[in-house]
């Protein structure tokens, strides 16, 4: 009954309480290690004179010379020990307090992603936006977040600007005629900032903190018509089938990126970059491309009427539509290397 009782007792006690009786228990027994190695310890190294020791030595006045010497060296070693325990203590301290401020910092970053997440599900689109760049603060402050924070960015432009070509009902694609439209950061601006976050993506752990995260992002079938990145990276970004109509996106980087049949129609790509993207039957009517890095990049079956190519750069790799060979290339301006 007594176990019982004992043990009903120990239940009760909350989380707190029972780390602070843990806390005390071992209080208790460190100090009472602490005391048996100071009295044990120094006299293993130095022990103290014996009765036998003593009587061999003539004079009363070395005797306690003797004694004392002993003792001194006792002291000594005693001396030694305590400043290595407290040294010992301050490491323990110092672990113990960066591990609770490391605790503490992941506790606020899980309620701040919480938080955020609440917001970008608001019905208030003020409140959305405030949820996107809390998410952006999050990914500099905890890079192990990062890919969590991409992954619900570009899931949040996919359920809030769909474009969904070849649905039953969806739209044409690309349309009959473009649509003078606001600026998407007018129309949509939630979507816009989330847009702009995923442009300014920062180093993941395993890249290293001088080599942007090109990890693939997820954006096909998108309504993303007059998006304006006056910077950034789209790097390695899934955009088949995407509405970019009439977008800004002047010396923006689009690597490696899938814009395969993507509207990019009247759209200023000025000086960006599309090394080894594929852009095959891509709809760029009317875009401005000047200087733009077409190196490696596949536009088989591209529409490219009206298209300004003065200055592009292109090369043995890139793959022109049909019709465009070289003396059409050097017309239109295109520097061809290598």
């Amino acid at each position: 009954m007594a176990d019982t009782a004992a043990l009903g007792d120990e239940e009760s006690l909350t989380p707190v309480m029972r780390g602070a009786v843990w806390a005390a228990i071992a209080g208790v027994t460190l100090f009472g290690v602490v005391v048996c190695v100071l009295t044990l310890v120094p006299s293993q190294f130095y022990p103290s004179l014996t009765e036998a020791d003593l009587r061999a030595v003539s004079s009363a006045d070395v005797r306690i010379q003797l004694q004392q010497a002993q003792a001194q060296l006792q002291n000594n070693v005693r001396s030694a020990l305590l400043q290595t325990v407290a040294g010992t203590l301050v490491i323990v301290g110092a672990a113990a307090t960066w591990r609770q401020v490391r605790v503490s910092r992941e506790g606020q970053i899980t309620e701040r992603f919480t938080q955020a997440i609440e917001h970008i599900g608001n019905d208030n689109v003020d409140v959305r936006i405030g949820g996107v760049y809390a998410l952006e603060r999050i990914a500099k402050n905890s890079p192990e977040d990062r890919k969590a924070v991409q992954f619900i960015l570009t899931a949040f432009v996919r359920n809030h600007a769909p474009w969904h070509v070849g649905a039953p009902g969806g739209p044409e694609h690309p349309t009959s005629a473009i649509e003078e439209r606001p600026w998407l950061q007018i129309l949509a601006p939630d979507t816009h900032a989330a847009v702009s976050v995923l442009a300014r993506r920062l180093p993941s752990p395993a890249a290293g903190r001088k080599v942007p995260d090109e990890a693939t992002l997820y954006l096909p079938r998108v309504d993303l018509r007059g998006l304006q990145l006056h910077q950034g990276e789209l790097v390695n970004v899934q955009l088949r089938y995407t509405n970019l109509a009439r977008s800004w996106l002047r010396g923006i980087r689009l690597d490696r990126s899938d814009l395969t049949s993507a509207d990019l129609r009247r759209c200023q790509l000025e000086e960006a970059s599309f090394v080894h993207a594929d852009l095959s039957h891509a709809y760029l009517g009317g875009a401005n491309l000047r200087g733009a890095d077409l190196r490696g990049a596949d536009l088989s079956g591209a529409d490219l009427e009206d298209a300004t190519l003065e200055g592009v750069r292109a090369d043995a790799a890139t793959a022109w539509p049909k019709g465009f060979d070289a003396e059409r290339l050097h017309h239109a301006g295109v520097r061809l290397t290598g």
